[in-house]
């Protein structure tokens, strides 16, 4: 099927075109990441290859101060919440931000963030939590905290341990999900809160997915909308700036030639097509 972009830098800068849509999903997404244009690509090619139509709308943390292009450039592309808080839709997504080795109270958009929050739970179906969002998700709903790691965990990660009686497993075979993170949640497996489920984890780096069904609200502690050359051009952009960076994990296949196995390719697809068919038939507020 298709998806559209309501507004957002490629759409005005005519690098993403619109095509007539057929009573679309409808999914807003909080883009954190500074590298916009790529992320909005990385999103909208992600949901161009659904079974469902989708209309994705870009917000922006009106509360951030911008490095790298202006608030007013930003504020004119996206909408901020005040601008979409009347409205519902069926989706809510919050990328990951270069944020997470700062503690979530210094983040400048972190009051915001939690207001965005509560704001999905009465009017989105369903929210997605990506990398530091999830990780700010889980402080934000239960108190899980992070902390920060010897090594960032770098790298493609497939899931060992699978929770197959949930709707976002379906058809879920070799699960892998890129990972850049500094921190993880600080979480026992065997005492989570009531209303929290561990949906997928990898035995080295612990939990991948998390749902909570009452906040209708998945974590994932990874970034399952990265392109094939994602991890890639972090790699050699560190290594070019001197930072420590190991060789992301099960990525390459020649590092010399710079090869690499686009392995999770088709479990983005499943887990975003799975999220995707959680709410198509849910309204708005209600529980699956």
């Amino acid at each position: 099927m298709t998806a559209n972009a309501k507004n957002g830098f490629l759409l005005s800068s005519g690098h993403w075109q619109n095509h007539y849509l057929n009573n679309p999903v409808s999914i807003a997404v909080v883009n954190l990441m500074p590298t916009k244009e790529v992320t909005e690509r990385q999103f909208l090619e992600s949901f161009n290859k659904f079974e469902q139509d989708v209309e994705i709308t870009f917000l922006y943390p009106a509360t951030h101060h911008f490095k790298g292009v202006s608030y007013l450039t930003v504020a004119k592309t996206y909408a901020s919440l005040v601008d979409v808080e009347n409205y519902s839709f069926d989706g809510l997504i919050i990328t990951g931000a270069p944020v997470e080795q700062l503690d979530f109270q210094q983040v400048d958009y972190w009051e915001e963030f939690r207001t965005i929050c509560d704001w999905a739970e009465r009017h989105t179906k369903q929210t997605l939590l990506e990398c530091w969002a999830a990780l700010g998700g889980l402080y934000n709903d239960y108190q899980i905290s992070k902390r920060q790691l010897p090594q960032k965990i770098f790298g493609i990660y497939q899931a060992t341990k699978v929770n197959h009686h949930s709707n976002l497993t379906n058809n879920f075979q070799n699960i892998q999900i890129p990972q850049s993170r500094h921190s993880t949640p600080v979480v026992n497996p065997a005492a989570l809160p009531n209303d929290l489920q561990i949906i997928a984890s990898n035995r080295q780096i612990g939990p991948l997915i998390y749902y909570s069904p009452s906040k209708h609200r998945t974590y994932i502690t990874g970034h399952p909308e990265y392109e094939i050359d994602t991890l890639a051009k972090e790699y050699y952009r560190d290594l070019k700036k001197r930072l420590p960076i190991q060789e992301p994990h099960n990525y390459f296949t020649n590092l010399q030639t710079g090869k690499v196995n686009y392995s999770w390719q088709h479990s983005s697809h499943q887990i975003y097509q799975n999220w995707l068919n959680t709410f198509t038939q849910q309204k708005v507020g209600t529980l699956i």
